[in-house]
């Protein structure tokens, strides 16, 4: 099990998972008070970008049928009807139907950096922030980071964060349930409180300083 460290300073795991040292953490960054407000809007607003509203009915103008008054208008006794596409028939048009859209909400950019700092300044108040180093020198097989993840936690999702993109962790993570591997450059706080464990390496420290 993992021994915390005390203020902003987190252990440093490698890929064997074993601990090589202490990593401070800025505090501008990791040491701010948490907005929960703001964090429940940048979650709104990335959550209702990823959803797809492709469900669609047609009209009375969209289906198939004759244009033609289906009986006369007096004199049968029946209620006046002039299209066989209305809605009250079968097979007529659809009332107040769902429609393909799209629906796009944006959050200022300084929202966004604000509501980044809570996510991770939250993420170190719950202790669930550690550091990792040595995955450049990572095989890109599976079986070496599920080693690695057992060693810090077996039970909880994790977030890996890297300086730049690596073809090698990210080949190796994708078979693992519940773990993802992000540059810094594409975190957001979503992404951070959907984790339990964020596992973020010296070279994502400094780009998010950046």
């Amino acid at each position: 099990m993992i021994k915390r460290t005390s203020g902003l300073s987190v252990p440093v795991y490698s890929l064997t998972g074993r601990a090589t040292g202490i990593l401070a953490l800025p505090k501008e960054i990791f040491g701010q008070k948490v907005n929960n407000n703001l964090l429940a809007q940048a979650v709104r607003v990335y959550t209702t970008n990823q959803k797809t509203f492709t469900g669609k009915t047609k009209t009375r103008g969209e289906v198939e049928g004759s244009t033609a008054k289906i009986y006369r208008q007096k004199g049968t006794g029946r209620a006046r009807h002039g299209s066989i596409r209305a809605p009250i028939f079968v097979g007529g048009g659809i009332v107040f139907g769902p429609n393909t859209r799209k629906v796009r909400l944006s959050l200022p950019q300084r929202m966004k950096k604000a509501a980044l700092i809570s996510a991770l300044s939250a993420k170190l108040i719950d202790k669930g922030v550690f550091g990792l180093s040595g995955l450049d020198k990572a095989s890109g097989k599976t079986k070496e980071i599920v080693s690695m993840l057992q060693k810090v936690n077996s039970k909880k999702s994790a977030l890996i964060v890297t300086g730049d993109k690596q073809d090698n962790i990210v080949r190796a993570v994708n078979n693992i349930p519940a773990v993802n591997v992000l540059p810094a450059a594409l975190i957001n706080a979503y992404e951070i409180l959907k984790h339990d464990l964020l596992l973020i390496t010296k070279e994502a420290i400094e780009r998010l300083k950046k």
